[in-house]
């Protein structure tokens, strides 16, 4: 079976990226230990985007964080938002207390089963494992039925499908034929499947097609399913891509104590986003 014709626009860099990412959209973003992407972030944050609506898949971190503490941001779905080892997500902890920012508690299994039942074209799919939670009676859009194919109670609940405006993460290689290489972080997969527009920056360009290396295939995602790409060197930082370079911990743990006060965040923006400190 052959894909379709590609489709993937090829873009300048991260501002061109950001320019795509309309005010008001539900913007799917991974988790920091997943490939975000970074440099789009703080060009969001430069542009001044407005009205966000960010999906953890399942859970946010530093890009939220930023963006939330930058005014980009009306309201996040997620299972939990923090910055791991670094401790609280400070700008989200301060939104959350001042009634700033409107927040729809989810779970990591909701959010992956909606996002699959989008991918596959269906309105809702069921799962188990949340029943039980007492956040199924706080979100009127689940549902508990009884399994119809069972003559004893059986309930069963409806994850209702997560279709995203944007998916937006990172990647280590595109190549030229507009396909990204993801490895083995196959939810990046399921999320760009699911999504209206899936929107990459990458490390470095490959010539050719990865899709025809017997070695690189199996962790590439297809042209068919990504809008834009653009090169962003260094564009996960200072959070990791395996491969390429780790963690910045001690950058991090900078960021969870200046991020502490508005003012220590301004501080942070007008050096790290705003400023020239592309100098990394």
């Amino acid at each position: 079976m052959s894909l379709p014709a590609n489709r993937t626009e090829f873009l300048a860099g991260a501002e061109a990226i950001a320019a795509r990412i309309p005010d008001g959209a539900l913007l799917a973003l991974p988790p920091d230990y997943s490939l975000p992407a970074m440099e789009v972030v703080r060009a969001l944050v430069r542009r001044e985007a407005r009205g966000l609506r960010l999906l953890g898949v399942p859970v946010l971190g530093l890009c939220a964080d930023l963006l939330i503490g930058a005014g980009c941001v009306a309201e996040v779905e997620t299972s939990a938002v923090s910055l791991g080892d670094a401790g609280l997500a400070p700008r989200f902890t301060e939104a959350v207390g001042s009634g700033a920012l409107r927040v729809r508690d989810s779970t990591c299994p909701m959010v992956h089963a909606g996002l699959q039942a989008a991918e596959k074209g269906v309105p809702f799919t069921a799962l188990r494992g949340v029943l039980g939670s007492d956040l199924v009676a706080r979100r009127d859009d689940w549902t508990v039925i009884d399994n119809p194919f069972c003559a004893t109670s059986d309930p069963i609940l409806l994850a209702r499908k997560i279709e995203p405006e944007v998916a937006l993460f990172h990647a280590r290689w595109a190549d030229r034929a507009g396909n990204v290489w993801i490895g083995r972080r196959r939810e990046l997969a399921t999320l760009a499947h699911a999504s209206r527009a899936c929107l990459v920056s990458f490390e470095t360009m490959r010539e050719g097609d990865m899709l025809e290396d017997e070695l690189l295939a199996p962790g590439v995602l297809p042209s068919v399913y990504i809008s834009s790409v653009a090169p962003a060197p260094r564009g996960a930082w200072p959070l990791g891509v395996a491969g390429e370079y780790g963690i910045d911990d001690g950058h991090l743990a900078f960021y969870a104590q200046a991020a502490k006060t508005r003012e220590g965040f301004f501080s942070y923006l007008e050096q790290f986003v705003l400023g020239a400190a592309a100098a990394r």
